[in-house]
C-alpha cells in the first residue's frame, strides 16, 4: 500500500523537528548531558501539586468548561492585570492544552488559504509548520545577529506584501533569548496597524527578562483589538508536564476559537487547571516569590553560560529573556549542525542545531541554561575538551 496517497500531502512534506531528532539520540546513549530541552529543572511547587492531588482525591475528575474551569480564568485575568497591564474578561480567554495549542488555535482561528504569515527568522520550530497545516503561506523576516536578532519596524515592513495577514510576534524569543523593549514595540505596532495586520504574540516567557519587565504589544495603544496573546505556566512556573497555557482575544476572536476548541480538546486537563489556579493565587498572595526565585536561578546560571562559552571563543551575546543562548560557532564548524552532530558523537553532549528555527540561524546553536550549575560545568568542561581536540581552545 502508498500510504502517501492517503496521508495529508501538507503534513508529509513538513521536516520532523530538527530539535527531536537530537533528544532521540541522547535518549540512546549513557552518560549523555543535554542543553537542548527547553524544561526548568525545577520540580513544580508543593503548593501547586498539593492543590491537584487534592482535587482528584475529592473525585474532581470530569470536564470543566470548554473555555475553562471559571475560577482560573477570574485567575488568569488578575494576573494579566496586575503583571502586564493586560485587560482581558473571561470571555476573552480560553485554557489551552499549553501554549502549544494556543498557536496552532490561534493560525488556524485566524488564517484562510493563501494568507501570508510572517514568521521571524530564528523564531520557535512549531510556528512555521503551524502555519502550514492551517493552509498559510509561510513570509520569514530574516532577522540578524547584528542587532542580537531582534525584529524591527524596518524589517516587518520590508518582508511584508499584499497577502501578509497576521505577524507572530515571539518575544522572549525562543531560540536567541531577545527582548524587545516598549519603545521597538511602538515602532513596529505603527506598521501593524498601517498594513493592516494581526498579531499572535507568543508571550510564554514573559516572567522570564532579566534586569527590566515584559511589556506586551497589547498593551500599547490600538493593539489589544488585533492581538492574540497566548501565554501558560509551563516555563515561568516550573509546570511544562501539566500542559495549561491560555489564550486571550477580543471576544469575537476568542468565539470563533473557542469552537475550534470545543471540536478538538473539549477542555483542558482538569487537574492540571486546579495546580494553575493554586499557582496564580499562591503568586498572588506571596508577591510570587516562587517565580522570582526562579528567575533569579536563571539570572545566575545565565551570567555563568555566557561567560564560559565567550571563554571557550563561542561569539555569544548575552539575552535578556527566556532561558536560552544562542553563539555562533562558524569560526569552529561549516554549520550549526556539523558543530552539534560531532559534539554529541564526541562528547554526548546535546545541544539544537540553530538551523531548527530557520534559515538566520544556520551558524549558531542553541543551548539552554535550565539546568543546574553542576550539570553546566559538566557539559561545558566536555565542550572546551571538544575544542582543544580540534586545537582550537
Amino acid at each position: 500500500m502508498n500510504y502517501d496517497d492517503f496521508i495529508n500531502r501538507t503534513v508529509r512534506d513538513i521536516p520532523p523537528s530538527g530539535i527531536r531528532k537530537f533528544f532521540d539520540l541522547v535518549a540512546q546513549m549513557d552518560d549523555a548531558v543535554s542543553l537542548g530541552v527547553g524544561e526548568p529543572d525545577f520540580v513544580t511547587p508543593w503548593a501547586y501539586r498539593d492543590s491537584a492531588i487534592k482535587s482528584i482525591i475529592s473525585g474532581r475528575t470530569g470536564y470543566t468548561a470548554n473555555r475553562g474551569d471559571k475560577a482560573l480564568l477570574k485567575e488568569i485575568a488578575l494576573y494579566n492585570r496586575e503583571r502586564f497591564g493586560l485587560d482581558y474578561d473571561v470571555d476573552e480567554t480560553i485554557v489551552t492544552v499549553g501554549a502549544s495549542e494556543g498557536i496552532d488555535l490561534a493560525l488556524r482561528t485566524l488564517v484562510s488559504a493563501g494568507d501570508g504569515v510572517l514568521v521571524p527568522d530564528p523564531s520557535y520550530v512549531s510556528y512555521m509548520p503551524n502555519v502550514a497545516i492551517a493552509g498559510g503561506k509561510v513570509q520569514p523576516i530574516a532577522l540578524s545577529i547584528d542587532n542580537g536578532f531582534k525584529l524591527t519596524a524596518g524589517a516587518l515592513e520590508a518582508a511584508a506584501d499584499k497577502t501578509s495577514k497576521i505577524l507572530i510576534l515571539p518575544y522572549p524569543n525562543n531560540p536567541t533569548g531577545a527582548v524587545l523593549d516598549k519603545t521597538e514595540l511602538q515602532e513596529i505596532a505603527a506598521v501593524v496597524k498601517r498594513l493592516d495586520l494581526f498579531v499572535i504574540s507568543d508571550e510564554i516567557y514573559a516572567e522570564l527578562t532579566y534586569g527590566r519587565r515584559h511589556v506586551s504589544i497589547a498593551s500599547i495603544d490600538g493593539m489589544k483589538e488585533r492581538t492574540v496573546v497566548l501565554n501558560g505556566f509551563s516555563k515561568a512556573f516550573a509546570m511544562t508536564g501539566w500542559r495549561i497555557g491560555y489564550f486571550c482575544a477580543p471576544k469575537p476572536v476568542c468565539d470563533a476559537a473557542v469552537k475550534i476548541h470545543q471540536y478538538t480538546i473539549m477542555c483542558a486537563p482538569t487537574a492540571g487547571q486546579e495546580a494553575a489556579y493554586a499557582a496564580l493565587k499562591d503568586g498572588r498572595e506571596t508577591e510570587y516569590e516562587q517565580v522570582e526565585y526562579m528567575r533569579s536561578e536563571y539570572d545566575r546560571r545565565r551570567g555563568f553560560t555566557v561567560a564560559m562559552l565567550n571563554d571557550m571563543g563561542l561569539d555569544c551575546f548575552a539575552p535578556g529573556g527566556a532561558f536560552y543562548v544562542f553563539p555562533d560557532v562558524s569560526a569552529f564548524a561549516d554549520s550549526g549542525d556539523e558543530f552539534a552532530r560531532e559534539l554529541l558523537t564526541a562528547q554526548k553532549v546535546a545541544v539544537v542545531p540553530g538551523s531548527a528555527f530557520g534559515n538566520c540561524g544556520a551558524k549558531n546553536i542553541r543551548c539552554t541554561y535550565a539546568s543546574s550549575i553542576k550539570m553546566l560545568n559538566k557539559a561545558f568542561d566536555r565542550m572546551r575538551e571538544f575544542l582543544r581536540a580540534r586545537g582550537r581552545s
